[in-house]
């Protein structure tokens, strides 16, 4: 099971959101490259990134501080947040990004998605609310399922699909084991589980199964709330 730690970019910070309301952000840090040099030194192969500012946006807008992580570090990188058009992907990938996350896009363009799945790296993002995606910087929920919206990329090519339950990201309050094993066995896909993971138990618990290929690790870092060293000396990050 791989463990990607993340860094969410607000105004060129380092910061976490509460259930992804923009006015609940805490900052951890005003230089995420070095949070980002932490993660490797701690032994991690990935960090998770997502453009906050560019998810509410629709556009790209922490670029200068996403390509100073990119040089001051050599994790792998996957970058989600406002891609909407191939231009921009190809903008992340030129950049060094090894793979950008489609979100709102996947659930109003599905064909533009699985093209994109064909020529770069692509994983899809499915935010939910009680089960019904939610879009634009999860400023809006959709009434399309979860599973459904899983399901529709089952054979498009997608590297991994990552499954956030808005409803517990950044709480700590313990992550949705049985949502992420849903989205997982809809798709057939590897499946990244996101959203109130607070410490080691909630990583034992995704572990017990095979079906889930990650998580992804925030607050329960930055809170102390996890030992990431340790746990990553525990689970394989390959």
């Amino acid at each position: 099971m791989v463990l990607l730690p993340a860094i969410d970019l607000k105004d060129g910070r380092a910061v976490r959101l509460t259930k992804g309301v923009m006015n609940s952000a805490k900052i951890y840090s005003k230089k995420p490259y070095e949070v980002a040099k932490t993660f490797e030194q701690m032994g991690s192969e990935w960090v998770h990134l997502v453009d906050l500012d560019g998810a509410f946006a629709g556009e790209p807008k922490n670029l200068d501080v996403i390509k100073k992580i990119r040089s001051e570090c050599s994790l792998k990188i996957e970058l989600g947040g406002g891609i909407r058009d191939e231009q921009t992907i190809k903008q992340y990938i030129d950049a060094g990004i090894d793979r950008v996350i489609l979100g709102s896009i996947a659930v109003k363009d599905e064909q533009f998605v699985k093209e994109m799945a064909q020529k770069y790296p692509i994983v899809v993002g499915i935010d939910a609310v009680d089960g019904f995606v939610a879009v634009e910087g999860w400023g809006e929920v959709s009434s399309m399922k979860a599973t459904d919206l899983a399901i529709a990329y089952a054979d498009a090519g997608v590297e991994a699909i990552i499954c956030t339950d808005v409803g517990r990201d950044g709480t700590l309050s313990g992550v949705n084991v049985e949502f992420t094993l849903e989205i997982a066995r809809a798709c057939k896909i590897p499946t990244i589980a996101s959203g109130g993971v607070k410490d080691a138990s909630d990583l034992a618990s995704l572990a017990v199964t095979d079906e889930i290929a990650g998580v992804i690790i925030g607050r329960a870092f930055y809170e102390g709330t996890l030992d990431l060293e340790d746990a990553l000396k525990v689970y394989s990050n390959v």
